[in-house]
């Protein structure tokens, strides 16, 4: 019997069942596009598959699962909301604005080009009031799942056996607040000022979402959905995510289940205890899980709170990817991580949280000749 293609591992991973290897993939989508000087966009059409990008992936001989800005499904608000997005260049530099108008008020954010971080950073979040929680309320609660765009089938088609092309789902309710509309500090103090407020629109946007995940699930032909909020344990701890998101995140993964799919949540802060809430709420699996020496557990630690099921991908810290770190301290990072497969096969070699911009690239081919000398069953 000849080797498993990385489709096949990591499907076999999912699957509950044995690979022949720890499956070999990577998020390489940002230091691509740092390297080729190519600026990705928060909004546009990427109803084509970004060809040049996978065959990167592929020359590294790693396997691609995660499609950046790729739209596989319309979501539209109702008659009664007005959105609207577009860009601005101010002294050479883009921002892009999103807007909201409803009956009772209008809300608005922008991020704007940051060329060091290569990323779009928030600038402006109008989300501060109890009446402009209300508002927000009820813009994300009158979305509507539109079906699918067809643009799924395209990616796997050019991807092939080279990977898994996760279906992306957006923010919970709270990741919405904490992420995109308030920011962190002011999303906590509103939970304490507001509580009921922010109660009801929690519960009211997260309504909207869980519909759009039951025609995610129905619809698109895919084996993983990827979500999550960019949990970090300090800024979401257990009390915090059992309060404000546990039941969507059960409601959520019982869904996919329930269409015969696969979960991953995208875990890329502190891991203590955030591990746990996603066990506990049913996913599958833990995306870009980035271990000491930025994370906050060593690599048997994280094994520790998972337990031998919970799928880990991810698996070496962003800064040891630079040219600065000593490649003997690279690779055994990459060694603790694979070895982790004589404890579990749950297991999927990949960056935590993804290979950074500026990265040195012959790492690539060190963790791939890692995952070949000691990821075998």
């Amino acid at each position: 019997m000849g080797k498993m293609t990385e489709r096949e591992r990591i499907l076999k991973v999912f699957q509950g069942e044995v690979p022949d290897r720890v499956p070999y993939m990577l998020d390489l989508s940002h230091y691509y596009y740092h390297k080729f000087q190519k600026r990705w966009e928060l909004f546009g059409d990427y109803s084509i598959p970004e060809y040049e990008m996978i065959d990167y992936n592929r020359s590294k001989k790693a396997g691609f699962y995660i499609p950046n800005q790729a739209s596989f499904f319309k979501v539209a608000c109702d008659d009664t909301v007005q959105y609207h997005v577009w860009k601005e260049t101010h002294g050479g530099i883009p921002e892009i604005h999103w807007k909201y108008e409803t009956p009772y008020g209008t809300v608005e954010r922008v991020r704007v080009w940051e060329p060091v971080s290569y990323s779009w950073a928030p600038t402006v979040r109008e989300v501060n009031t109890e009446d402009e929680i209300r508002v927000l309320a009820y813009a994300l609660s009158h979305q509507k799942y539109m079906g699918p765009t067809g643009n799924y089938e395209k990616w796997v088609d050019y991807v092939g056996d080279d990977g898994v092309v996760y279906c992306p789902m957006s923010y919970s309710a709270m990741g919405e607040f904490l992420g995109y509309w308030m920011g962190i500090e002011n999303t906590i103090y509103n939970t304490a000022d507001y509580p009921d407020t922010m109660h009801e629109a929690v519960d009211a946007i997260n309504s909207s979402k869980l519909d759009i995940i039951r025609g995610i699930a129905r619809d698109i032909p895919c084996e993983v959905i990827i979500g999550g909020d960019n949990f970090h344990s300090s800024i979401q701890p257990p009390s915090f995510f059992r309060e404000w998101s546990m039941d969507f995140y059960k409601q959520f993964s019982q869904i996919v289940h329930e269409h015969g799919k696969k979960l991953t949540l995208h875990v890329d802060g502190w891991l203590r205890g955030a591990v746990t809430y996603v066990r506990e709420a049913g996913a599958d699996g833990v995306d870009a899980i980035t271990p000491s020496p930025m994370g906050d557990l060593t690599p048997a630690e994280i094994r520790a709170e998972a337990g031998d099921q919970l799928i880990l991908s991810g698996g070496v810290a962003p800064n040891l990817w630079y040219e600065d770190v000593p490649m003997e301290v690279f690779r055994q990072a990459c060694i603790d991580w694979v070895e982790l497969s004589k404890q579990s096969t749950a297991l999927i070699a990949a960056a935590g949280d993804q290979v950074p911009p500026g990265a040195e690239e012959s790492r690539i081919d060190v963790y791939r000749e890692v995952v070949e000398e000691y990821g075998y069953y």
